[in-house]
């Protein structure tokens, strides 16, 4: 009898026990944290923008301007595409060499006409008190003209500043300084900013001296070489009051393009 109620026991136990486990929630499955799927999507749309940046930057280095201008023309966004690369490259710069230039005309007469070749998002203009012919491949910009810089829609001898920033990039760049050269008058100034890597003769860029020396040919007189910067140099040329009635052949030197690796 006493075994049968212990047998009784241990079952009504067992019964508990089993409802008890029934009723107690199940811990909680460990989660796996997923990757945000719009960090994912950014960081793809930004490896894309750059793919399409290095290629739209290695054309712009290895073609004419006239060539440089019709690709543009056929499919314009491409040159959005292209600026907002560049800025992103820019932005690792500790210093940027159109702030260097805006300085410089700021201390100029504000009834210098200024002639900003390859402008961009025309900075300069907007910057200054001067007028500023703003020039570039495309005009996403009413103040800003569109056209070959070999062939810019001024007047010749009715600019006092002519500004390269960054912006010798075609395989026929002196036909730009040529260009500045027809619309500078006698005595006004030629600002040519560059990436240091292209005047460096130990990794194949051009001599800063014999690119120097072809501009003077050209007509111009050096009158400053700014090294300062770690990322850029600065060229300072004035236009000689005398005109040359007939020029020799200029031995160009071939400047290095500037073509940025795939990260």
């Amino acid at each position: 009898m006493s075994d049968e109620r212990s047998k009784k026991r241990k079952r009504h136990r067992n019964k508990r026990c089993k409802e008890e486990r029934q009723i107690l929630p199940s811990p909680p499955a460990k989660r796996t944290k997923l990757k945000e799927p719009s960090t994912f999507l950014e960081k793809m749309r930004a490896r894309l923008s750059g793919g399409h940046f290095r290629m739209i930057n290695e054309k712009l280095y290895t073609c004419t301007g006239k060539e440089a201008l019709d690709y543009f023309q056929e499919e314009p966004s491409l040159f959005n595409l292209y600026h907002a690369g560049y800025k992103t490259q820019m932005s690792n710069w500790p210093e940027q060499p159109v702030n260097v230039i805006i300085k410089w005309l700021k201390k100029q007469s504000p009834s210098f006409v200024v002639a900003d070749f390859g402008c961009g998002e025309a900075l300069i203009a907007k910057s200054v008190k001067n007028k500023v012919f703003s020039l570039d491949l495309v005009s996403n910009d009413p103040n800003v003209i569109a056209c070959d810089m070999a062939n810019a829609p001024l007047v010749s001898s009715s600019v006092d500043v002519a500004i390269f920033c960054l912006s010798l990039m075609g395989t026929n760049y002196q036909s730009y300084l040529e260009e500045s050269y027809r619309v500078l008058k006698p005595g006004g100034w030629l600002l040519i900013a560059e990436v240091k890597s292209r005047f460096d003769p130990n990794t194949r860029g051009a001599d800063p001296e014999k690119f120097s020396n072809a501009v003077s040919e050209l007509g111009f007189k050096s009158v400053k070489q700014d090294f300062s910067n770690k990322m850029f140099i600065l060229f300072y040329f004035t236009k000689k009051e005398k005109q040359i009635s007939k020029r020799k052949e200029i031995e160009w030197p071939m400047l290095k393009p500037c073509l940025y690796k795939r990260r």
